[in-house]
């Protein structure tokens, strides 16, 4: 499985670089806004840092706009994923980005029938908001499972991202579910490290090694 971050924020990555398990990293509108960077500048900023897959979003509405400012972030860097959001005019974008080349990350997923329509429209990831599904109600983890059914069904070479993670049980579960990435907010993966028996044991290693070493040279 791999794990994206899902930020924007420059010194946020570079801390979760430095943990060498990072793969890529995801953006959006609001995580951009977040740092009053215009989002050419901070994805290239981005992709300066991280060798991997780095999400920039349309902000466009219409087909045609989604389309040209697309190949506008493509253009930035050659890692670049053009983020679009679901909907008629989203998937009309995402078939004309796929018939240039141009790998596209399909967002605001909330249903297996919108997954299917993004692969066959030729999406390079798909991202299913779990944590949003659960919020009203149903279980989002029942998404990616029954996304990971219809791909295989069909062979279809999307990868299966789930977004919208708010916890490492969350992570735990995706993985088991079969998905292909994980976007994890900082706090996330900060989480996953942590065990309170690995901290009870550790301090016991610690402080058996000090009572058989360190009292003995005192």
């Amino acid at each position: 499985m791999k794990f994206f971050l899902d930020s924007a924020n420059l010194e946020e990555l570079k801390k979760a670089l430095d943990w060498g398990v990072i793969d890529g990293v995801t953006t959006n509108p609001s995580l951009i806004a977040k740092e009053g960077v215009p989002v050419e500048d901070q994805v290239r900023r981005i992709c300066e840092i991280i060798d991997g897959d780095v999400s920039a979003e349309v902000v466009s509405t219409c087909a045609r706009d989604m389309a040209a400012e697309g190949r506008r972030l493509a253009r930035i860097h050659r890692n670049i994923v053009v983020k679009v959001p679901l909907g008629e005019e989203g998937i009309k974008a995402v078939a004309a980005l796929s018939q240039d080349g141009i790998r596209t990350n399909v967002t605001l997923c909330f249903s297996a029938a919108q997954a299917l329509l993004a692969a066959k429209a030729g999406a390079y990831i798909i991202s299913a908001f779990i944590g949003r599904v659960d919020d009203i109600g149903w279980p989002g983890m029942d998404l990616i499972r029954d996304i990971v059914t219809i791909y295989r069904n069909y062979g279809y070479k999307t990868q299966i991202l789930a977004a919208s993670i708010r916890g490492t049980l969350d992570v735990v579960d995706a993985a088991k579910a079969g998905a292909h990435i994980g976007t994890l907010p900082y706090k996330v993966l900060e989480q996953m490290v942590k065990h309170p028996l690995t901290e009870k044991g550790l301090a016991q290693f610690m402080e058996d090694h000090r009572k058989a070493f360190e009292l003995v040279t005192a």
